[in-house]
């Protein structure tokens, strides 16, 4: 039955008796609680005809009606509600807390009707008994039964027309399990008492045999997945070997039809050749023969004729027969004298007629089992297979052909440009494999393979495109600038065409901290890097370029000192008059004339002021570097932006920050300029080396004395963007770098 919040109170279950088991509920409305006793069955009930529930419930299996008086005011006893005299309102409500037994597993009491399977509330004799003692006030006649019905299986007394539902327990969190037993594979609770047959077996932490469990589904998974992508690719290598050998047998097909067709036509001609030659020849002896036979029947009769002839002049008269006697003497002798051909001019026996088989022969030695292979399958450039002068080139023969040797032919990529076609190259090899040599560096080729045997010369397989890796870039030693943090690295490629990116290798110098550790930047698009060091340490710098063909050598090495900042000057910067030195730390202006005519201004180079920068490493920190000056030469020491307006003075505009020294004897001058403006300082000491500190982190550049260690002066500056150190010369003289040095102890507190 359900409840709405409000209006039940809550009952004490302490003061139940031992065999008086409730089951837990709660009273106030739960999504979780099941719907004992629907809405449905009381509007049902109340549907149900008047006539229908005035007969007692027990008077159909012949049962008396019994007097429910002091079985509810025990069950009211039982409840603790004998002061709660608002009861009876509150039950009235059709929503009134429901009382169920629970015997462990819990039970409710439910209805049975034999005649029907939905239940039915119906308001019986004994319910109309207890609203005629005065209990009408506990609600509705559905609950009134219902904490009858309760009371009465409680004490043995259910009648067979009621039957017991398992109501499912919820579950404690407290009863849960909480640890997982690894020998049994199955969760426990530690503190139950099947836990003692666990003691001696693995147990963990349930949360922990979760994750493992979710681990070793993940490994498992990831495992079929590999296997699956393994078992479609076999499938995918089955597939085309399937279909290369049905195109084998294919071939091998047609190459017999051929040459039985080839065969078959070559016995036809021969028989059709025969055929004719023997009735030629038939033909000619059968003529021979009758030419004969003919011949033989004149010369028959014409000695019949002279027989007969003959014969008449035996029986003439003398005189006649002398006269025909002489002449047929004469016909005889000529008809003697006539040779005649007794021989047969053709035998009858047949020539022997032996057939010259060789050429069906030979073509019968021509069909062969083995046909000639299929083309080749050139496989894809595998990963760091070239040098800068080699490639290793690999190919497949998806059949069963027999292969006697390979052709490997290539040539570089033609590219764009008109002009002749590359040359090309063949070599001959054994295996499905050659690594071709004497290439040139970073270079595209294309390669091509056809295999053969004794049957033939497989078609050229399709072109296949390798590259041979870089050549190695080479480090430009005078433009590498560093700090105690980082060090920017330039190198030239090295390589006439691009390549994919560059690898930077850091070999540390063996120290207590480290013992020869390589480290490596990849993945570096450009030529140049600024790559994160550790303070005082000395590195050795390597290049290497890379491309699909692999990486290239190392090139010469470069060495790092990450000791303070490192910096040359800037060549590009400087002044006409001003010289550099070979080192990059030291300027000099000479004794020169002012030029009648001045050279064309440029934006990097300085045109007004004699001036000079130099290339300091783009990293914000502080930066320490000394200039070394003669304390009779004119000169300006500072900073400035990169652009710095190469027309003006140093220290005339809002982009430097500078000290200025001008010496008339016997006075020094010091001044500290920023956009013309400077203090008033004088400085009784003149340095001839001065410290310059540029402090990115607190926006200051500081001025020292190193000679006495005094500091001079600190400008706050704006410092949005990256600075680099400027020098001028008013006067010839020169000016001297040192940087790459440790701070000192008094420029630390600045």
């Amino acid at each position: 039955m359900e409840e709405e919040a409000g209006g039940a109170p809550e009952l004490d279950r302490s003061q139940a008796p031992r065999d008086f088991h409730f089951y837990p509920m709660d009273l106030y409305d739960t999504e979780d609680r099941l719907p004992i006793f629907p809405e449905e069955s009381r509007r049902r009930r109340r549907d149900v005809p008047a006539e229908t529930t005035s007969e007692p419930r027990g008077a159909a299996k012949g049962k008396p009606q019994r007097h429910f008086e002091g079985e509810v005011d025990e069950l009211v006893r039982l409840y603790g509600l004998e002061d709660d005299h608002e009861l009876g309102d509150e039950f009235v409500d059709e929503n009134t807390p429901r009382i169920e037994v629970s015997e462990s597993p819990p039970y409710v009491m439910a209805r049975r009707e034999p005649a029907r399977e939905q239940r039915d509330w119906r308001l019986t004799g004994e319910a109309a008994e207890a609203e005629a003692l005065g209990f009408g006030g506990w609600g509705s006649e559905g609950q009134c039964q219902d904490l009858r019905e309760a009371y009465r299986y409680t004490h043995g007394r259910a009648s067979e027309e009621y039957e017991c539902y398992v109501i499912p327990e919820e579950e404690d969190e407290e009863e849960a399990a909480d640890v997982f037993c690894v020998t049994c594979r199955t969760p426990v609770r530690a503190l139950d008492k099947a836990f003692d047959e666990h003691k001696e077996h693995e147990v963990t932490p349930l949360s922990k045999a979760l994750e493992n469990a979710k681990d070793e589904i993940h490994k498992n998974m990831y495992r079929l997945e590999k296997q699956i992508i393994e078992m479609e690719n076999f499938a995918s290598h089955l597939e085309e070997v399937f279909i290369t050998v049905e195109e084998n047998f294919g071939r091998q097909e047609q190459n017999f039809e051929s040459h039985y067709n080839e065969i078959l036509e070559t016995l036809a001609q021969k028989y059709e050749e025969k055929i004719q030659a023997l009735g030629n020849k038939k033909k000619e002896k059968l003529e021979a023969l009758y030419g004969q036979l003919v011949s033989c029947g004149e010369n028959l009769d014409t000695c019949k004729e002279l027989m007969e002839t003959i014969e008449e002049m035996c029986h003439e008269e003398k005189v006649d027969f002398i006269k025909d006697a002489v002449a047929m003497a004469d016909r005889l002798r000529n008809f003697l004298e006539t040779k005649t051909d007794v021989e047969i001019s053709a035998q009858p026996a047949l020539e022997d007629q032996s057939l010259d088989f060789s050429d069906v022969e030979q073509l019968l030695g021509s069909i062969n089992t083995i046909p000639a292979p299929s083309a080749p399958v050139i496989n894809p450039q595998a990963p760091n297979s070239a040098t800068g002068s080699s490639v290793r080139v690999c190919w497949s023969l998806y059949s069963d052909d027999t292969v006697e040797s390979y052709q490997l032919s290539y040539r570089p990529v033609r590219d764009s440009s008109p002009g002749k076609d590359p040359a090309e190259f063949t070599m001959t090899v054994k295996e499905t494999y050659c690594l071709v040599i004497n290439l040139v560096p970073n270079t595209q080729y294309e390669f091509w393979v056809t295999a053969q045997n004794r049957a033939g010369v497989s078609p050229a397989s399709e072109c296949a495109v390798y590259m041979t890796a870089p050549s190695p870039p080479v480090i430009k030693s005078k433009e590498i600038r560093s700090c105690e943090d980082a060090a920017l690295i330039c190198w030239e490629s090295g390589n006439l065409n691009p390549v994919d990116s560059y690898t930077v290798e850091l070999i540390q110098a063996e120290t207590p901290e480290a013992s020869g550790v390589t480290e490596s930047v990849v993945g570096i698009p450009s030529c140049e890097a600024l790559v994160q060091l550790q303070p005082r340490r000395t590195y050795t710098i390597y290049v290497r370029a890379l491309n699909v063909g692999g990486p290239s050598a190392r090139g010469e090495p470069a060495t790092i000192h990450t000791t303070g900042s490192y910096f040359r000057l800037n060549q590009h910067t400087c002044h006409p008059w001003l010289t550099i030195s070979e080192d990059g730390l030291r300027a000099v202006r000479g004794e020169r004339k002012t030029p009648a005519k001045e050279p064309p201004p440029r934006n990097t180079r300085f045109s007004r002021c004699v001036a000079v920068m130099g290339n300091l490493i783009p990293v914000r920190g502080r930066h320490y570097w000394e200039v070394e000056v003669d304390e009779h030469l004119d000169y300006t020491v500072g900073v400035a932006f990169a652009d710095v307006p190469k027309q003006e003075d140093l220290g005339t505009n809002g982009l430097s920050w500078c000290m200025r020294h001008t010496w008339a004897s016997p006075r020094h001058k010091y001044e500290f300029l920023h956009n013309k403006m400077t203090p008033d300082i004088r400085i009784t000491v003149s340095p001839r080396k001065i410290g310059i500190l540029l402090d990115y982190e607190n926006s200051k550049l500081s001025f020292f004395n190193v000679d006495i260690s005094q500091h001079l002066y600190t400008f706050s500056c704006h410092l949005h963007q990256f600075v680099h150190p400027c020098f001028s010369l008013e006067k010839p003289g020169c000016l001297k770098i040192h940087n790459g040095i440790s701070m000192p102890k008094h420029v630390t507190f600045y």
